[in-house]
């Protein structure tokens, strides 16, 4: 089945859907409408969360409520999407720098990168952030994004996305140490098609799903990075996908619309909005961030 849309939002930017299992809901963000979302298929409630700055990205964390990247920094939310308390502040020129996409690692730390809004001098970093603080993993980047973990914690993937390039890592779930980079996969753009890799998620075989911004469409890849399969989006900027449902076979994916030209949006007018269809595989169930590793 295609991808269809599920909630016709119009969102600016929607960013990072993540599926609580325990709500039967989906959270996600709009980064440039500075709002949390929270979606329960099966009644169609939708409930949004102002927010008080632009929100790149969120993970659920342990006894309830999010971490949460903004442009400021790494904060702490409460169950209904109130700020807490700030962990780390963005160490990069706030002025050009925002935290973009993230994901809680599978011993409870919280990955995070930043977009180097100029796009000119690499700026971008992808950090660490637990008890220690916030530590560098990559650096060197445009648009720090698809941070995913396999299925045993021990590789991490995460792309460049205006480099269309996906990343490889043997990672140490024990310490968080990310080492022995190596290609995973890079598109090559053509005039027609500027598909690049955007926010992603893995399956429960261990393949990476990423949206394809400005290309219509999410991609599976294998571990070995083959592609096996390719879905239209009925929306020309796809963001990122992550998988719910009671049994963790619908995949969602969210959408931008800010920025589009009115073409664009005469041929997608859904932009913006959630799409969804049902996926034979699997996904993951999220980590939670853990304030004591």
């Amino acid at each position: 089945m295609p991808l269809t849309v599920e909630l016709d939002l119009r969102a600016q930017l929607g960013e990072c859907p993540i599926w609580s299992a325990e709500e039967q809901a989906l959270y996600f963000v709009d980064i440039k409408g500075c709002a949390l979302h929270r979606y329960k298929p099966a009644s169609g409630a939708h409930d949004v969360t102002p927010m008080p700055e632009e929100i790149g990205c969120i993970g659920f964390r342990k006894g309830g409520g999010f971490i949460a990247g903004f442009r400021s920094g790494l904060w702490l939310l409460d169950s209904r999407g109130r700020r807490e308390r700030k962990l780390a502040d963005n160490p990069e020129n706030q002025s050009t720098s925002r935290f973009n996409d993230g994901r809680v690692d599978p011993a409870g730390r919280f990955l995070a990168g930043t977009i180097d809004e100029p796009k000119e001098g690499g700026k971008a970093h992808l950090y660490r952030y637990d008890q220690r603080g916030l530590a560098t993993l990559a650096g060197g980047l445009l648009t720090s994004n698809g941070v995913a973990f396999s299925p045993d914690g021990r590789t991490l993937y995460h792309s460049d996305t205006p480099t269309f390039t996906v990343w490889r890592y043997a990672y140490d779930p024990a310490n968080g140490e990310a080492r022995d980079k190596t290609l995973f996969v890079r598109l090559q753009p053509t005039e027609d098609d500027r598909g690049r890799p955007d926010g992603a998620a893995v399956d429960a075989e261990g393949c990476y799903w990423t949206a394809l911004f400005e290309g219509g469409r999410v991609q599976r890849y294998a571990p070995d990075g083959a592609l096996l399969a390719e879905y239209a989006v009925p929306a020309r900027c796809p963001t990122m996908v992550c998988f719910g449902g009671p049994d963790l076979r619908t995949l969602y994916v969210t959408s931008a619309r800010t920025g589009r030209s009115e073409d664009e949006l005469k041929t997608f007018p859904h932009s913006g909005s959630l799409f969804a269809m049902p996926v034979d595989v699997p996904g993951l169930p999220e980590s939670r961030f853990d304030p004591s590793v």
